[in-house]
């Protein structure tokens, strides 16, 4: 079908889209500590609610991708934002420590639409280098949420208590919700076919035994895997550990968003000579620098704000460079079940945030899981690059380079 959507108004909607969830994370996770408080429960639990949300947002993004295949993108993202909005207000409702685990598994299970979607949207109507250019735009406008998201929690905690976050995340789903009605157009042409059990299952199997699907997936789950495992276990790094209060915890955080945002940046001016795929190495080697100062730093220096996050913004600004090109080489070769490409590809990239999470939770201790798990995903990363390197030459160009 025709392109329904200009560049620049698919890069918007996508950044509003994708952002939903990374900014429902961030925003809620400087009132961690002073929830275990607030419910007298311990830390093990308000962890609980955090993974709880990545399991919402993971497997329920198997769920929104084929649906949006089937009956159209639109329809279910304005269908499972609503259902995030319920999520919001059951939290700012929530009397326990219980309700609050539901209200985050439902909240994570309506953001999970906005992965799925946005990189669906961009695969309906661009491919090769456009394509790459709309998810580095996207990728810089999405710096732009979650880099101020945990500072305006940490000042609204401060303000108004933990029930402000949910609020705030009320407002902007609202608003997300509106920018849909208003600007988004339909991508694709519906298929109910696509959401039958067999085919879905074909689908799914047809993704999960292409190798192109699962080494360049990996290498995004590696990557942004760990800047989502990382904020299970930040907050209680820097503010039990390294005695950050939660404010300050907040303005802290722009570092990791921001340097996500200059990499961004700093790609999409290198775009003009290089390809983004030709970028890719230089984008894990940053990773696997940052992976590596956070090992040595943990290991021989005292934990301090600069110890911790000097290493992660190296590696945060790595995976911007990583991102646009393994994103559209992941969804390059199935244009007709992008939206189930996408659901697994976002799978795959929560899930491994899930089960780093769950991993730093396990070690227990938050200063030794960050030193084990983060440099454990920038090699899982760097293995799966080198893995899709070595197969691509037997590729056929328009798979290897998504055009």
């Amino acid at each position: 079908m025709p392109r329904a959507m200009s560049e620049r108004r698919t890069s918007l909607i996508g950044a509003l889209l994708v952002a939903i969830g990374p900014i429902s994370m961030a925003l809620y996770t400087p009132a961690m500590p002073t929830l275990v408080h607030v419910f007298e429960t311990d830390e093990s639990l308000v962890k609980l609610t955090l993974s709880l949300y990545f399991a919402g947002f993971a497997v329920t993004q198997l769920l929104c991708g084929p649906l949006s295949d089937g009956f159209g993108r639109r329809r279910i993202t304005i269908i499972f934002l609503i259902l995030y909005l319920v999520g919001s207000v059951m939290a700012i409702m929530a009397p326990s420590i219980e309700w609050l685990l539901v209200a985050r598994l439902v909240q994570g299970a309506g953001a999970s639409v906005g992965i799925a979607t946005s990189r669906a949207i961009v695969r309906d109507q661009y491919s090769g280098e456009t394509s790459a250019r709309i998810m580095n735009a996207i990728g810089i406008m999405l710096a732009i949420g979650p880099a101020f998201a945990p500072f305006i929690g940490g000042f609204t905690l401060a303000l108004a208590g933990w029930h402000a976050s949910f609020v705030v995340m009320l407002f902007f789903g609202l608003a997300v919700i509106g920018v849909v009605f208003g600007a988004m157009r339909e991508t694709t042409v519906a298929d109910p076919e696509l959401v039958r059990p067999r085919q879905l299952m074909r689908s799914y199997r047809r993704l999960f035994s292409s190798r192109q699907f699962l080494t360049t997936v990996i290498t995004v789950a590696g990557s942004v895997g760990a800047i989502y495992t990382l904020a299970t276990v930040l907050p209680f790094v820097l503010i039990d550990g390294a005695g950050l209060t939660p404010t300050q915890y907040g303005i802290g955080m722009l570092a990791q968003s921001g340097l996500f945002f200059l990499g961004s940046l700093v790609m999409r001016g290198l775009m003009r000579r290089y390809t983004a795929y030709g970028l890719v190495p230089l984008g894990l080697f940053c990773v696997g620098l940052g992976g590596a100062m956070l090992l040595l730093s943990i290991w021989l220096l005292p934990v301090s704000y600069l110890s911790i996050m000097v290493p992660i913004g190296v590696y945060a600004f790595g995976v911007a460079f990583v991102m646009p090109a393994m994103t559209t080489a992941s969804l390059a070769p199935f244009p007709g079940i992008a939206g189930a490409a996408a659901a697994a590809m976002g799978f795959v990239q929560m899930g491994a945030g899930l089960v780093g999470g769950l991993i730093c939770a396990a070690i227990g201790e938050p200063v030794l899981a960050t030193q084990i798990v983060i440099p454990a995903m920038a090699a899982m990363a760097i293995a799966a690059y080198l893995v899709y390197r070595a197969d691509e030459r037997s590729l056929p160009p328009a798979q290897a380079t998504g055009e």
